[in-house]
């Protein structure tokens, strides 16, 4: 089964979505309370001029968003071009369900293209994402 087989059908369960998450190129985080905790299960994918995050927080509470590769925090942005929340197969589903490559101009402005930043690890065990200037 290929990367579009998945994506042609709706995702059922978070393992299967998760997977073609991986499959994409996502890379994880999981932030983590001061007890070591982990609070949810966060992952981006930067490419063409977007960045995409999901946070799944539970099941039925998950927020996937692409946003400007400008933005300045990809956990609190203060725009996006997309965004969904609600149960984890649904949003997934929404999310692998979009485009990867985009009509020239569609999106963004040459301007805008630029994405700048990097995770950087904290003592803690969290990680952050650091924009570039």
């Amino acid at each position: 089964m290929s990367s579009t087989d998945v994506v042609a059908s709706e995702i059922t369960d978070i393992e299967s979505g998760l997977q073609e998450l991986i499959n994409r190129g996502y890379q994880f985080v999981h932030p983590r309370d001061k007890h070591g905790e982990v609070l949810a299960v966060v992952g981006v994918r930067v490419h063409d001029n977007v960045v995409d995050v999901v946070r799944l927080n539970a099941e039925d509470d998950v927020t996937a968003t692409r946003m400007p590769g400008t933005e300045e925090d990809i956990f609190e942005p203060s725009k996006w071009l997309w965004r969904s929340r609600g149960e984890a197969a649904a949003v997934l589903t929404e999310l692998l369900a979009l485009p990867d490559e985009r009509t020239p101009g569609a999106l963004l402005t040459p301007a805008e293209a630029r994405v700048k930043g990097r995770w950087v690890s904290g003592a803690t065990g969290n990680s952050k994402w650091l924009a570039a200037g």
